[in-house]
Order: structure tokens, then C-alpha cells, then sequence
């Protein structure tokens, strides 16, 4: 492939990227804020495509969210990219307070409790999970029996009280980033057109200065 990296990045080297960017979090922030202030659009649809993003950002559907950004920015007529690059809201740093803040939230409005060792047992549940999926669709080719008590126990305790849970402080910060880059984005892009027009007009006026001072030497040939 032409645009294939000669040398592959190791596995462990990607993980480690993947958790801390070169230059950090806060080089990478900057980036997908520069990112967003200059896409060609207007101040209000770019900060509904970031409400998008930051909202999908506190749904448990982990591997799935450009998808349900993509769609939900379609529905409420936001930009795409701006809806894809404010998923980045949920990233390794800001994942568990994220879980936290849903599961609590959902067991609090499902009037359920937090089971004792909840988040120290938060991965042993998804590994379960996952072991049953594994085991089930192993046994759809073989005689095995499905077994669906670590699946019963991740949708009661971890998806389904993360799924309630995610929407409130969900709306609330992905409205607050509305509210918040509406006027950045606004100012920025016409501080930007007044830039690019300065520049035009700096153009302008050198392309006009070199054109008197060729005309001067021809006016004195003729004279």
C-alpha cells in the first residue's frame, strides 16, 4: 500500500499513544479545538455537532460512537466532523470519571444500589461478559450449554444502569460546550475573515505599488 508505514508500530507502543499522545493530552486538545474553529460552517451547527459528540461521549457503546455521532448529528443538522471530533471528550483520562458519574446517576434513578467492590470489580464484570459471548457462540457449532450469568449480571450492574445513567450529565456537559464555543467559534471566525481580508489587502496594495513603479519608468522613456 502506498501509504503504509515502512516501519509498523509496535503493539505496545500504539497502546501507549493511545493513552498518552506524543506531546500529551493538552498538544492534542489544542489540536481538535483548532480542528473545530476552523471548519467552514456556521458558529451554531459546529457547536450542535460538538453537543453530539460530547453527549455520545457518555454512552457505553465504546467502538461505536463516530457511528451514533454521525447519526445523531444528521438528526439535529450539526456538523459531521465537528459531531466526530467532539467524541474526544471521552478519552483515557476521562473515561472513569465519565463511568462514575453515569453508573452512580443510573443506579441513584433506577433506586439501585452500588454493589460493594462495584469498581474494583468493574473489569472482572466486562471480562465476564465477554467470556459468555465468547462461550456462546462457540456453543451455536458445538454441544455446549449458553451460559448467561455474567451477561445477566454486566446488563444489570454495569450497561443498563451506564445507558440511564449517561444521558443527564450527558446533556449537561455537551450543553455547556454549546453554549461555550458558540461565541469562541463566532469570534474567531471573524477575527480569522478579518485577517484573511487584511492580507488581501495588503496583496492588493503591494501588487498596486509594483505596478506604479514599473509604470514610472515607461511615463519617463516617453517623456
Amino acid at each position: 500500500m502506498i501509504f503504509k508505514r515502512r516501519d509498523p508500530k509496535p503493539t505496545l507502543r500504539a497502546v501507549a499513544e493511545f493513552v498518552w499522545p506524543r506531546g500529551g493530552w493538552t498538544r492534542a486538545f489544542h489540536y481538535v479545538k483548532h480542528r473545530m474553529r476552523r471548519l467552514p460552517d456556521s458558529p451554531e451547527r459546529i457547536s450542535r455537532g460538538i453537543w453530539v459528540g460530547v453527549f455520545t461521549a457518555f454512552t457505553p457503546f465504546y467502538g461505536l460512537h463516530f457511528l451514533i455521532a454521525a447519526v445523531l448529528a444528521r438528526v439535529m443538522k450539526g456538523n459531521l466532523l465537528a459531531a466526530l471530533m467532539g467524541t474526544f471528550f471521552g478519552n483515557p483520562l476521562t473515561y472513569v470519571p465519565i463511568g462514575v458519574a453515569a453508573l452512580q446517576t443510573g443506579h441513584f434513578v433506577l433506586g439501585t444500589k452500588l454493589s460493594e467492590g462495584m469498581q474494583r470489580s468493574f473489569g472482572g464484570k466486562f471480562a465476564d461478559a465477554g467470556s459468555d459471548l465468547w462461550h456462546n457462540f462457540k456453543a451455536i457449532f458445538t454441544n455446549a450449554e449458553a451460559e448467561w450469568s455474567g451477561l445477566r449480571v454486566f446488563w444489570s450492574e454495569v450497561f443498563y444502569p451506564y445507558l440511564i445513567g449517561g444521558i443527564l450529565p450527558g446533556i449537561l456537559c455537551a450543553t455547556i460546550c454549546y453554549y461555550l464555543m458558540v461565541p469562541l467559534i463566532r469570534a474567531y471566525q471573524k477575527r480569522r475573515r478579518g485577517m484573511i481580508k487584511a492580507k488581501f489587502e495588503a496583496l492588493k496594495n503591494k501588487a498596486a505599488i509594483k505596478a506604479e513603479t514599473k509604470r514610472k519608468p515607461e511615463v519617463a522613456d516617453e517623456g
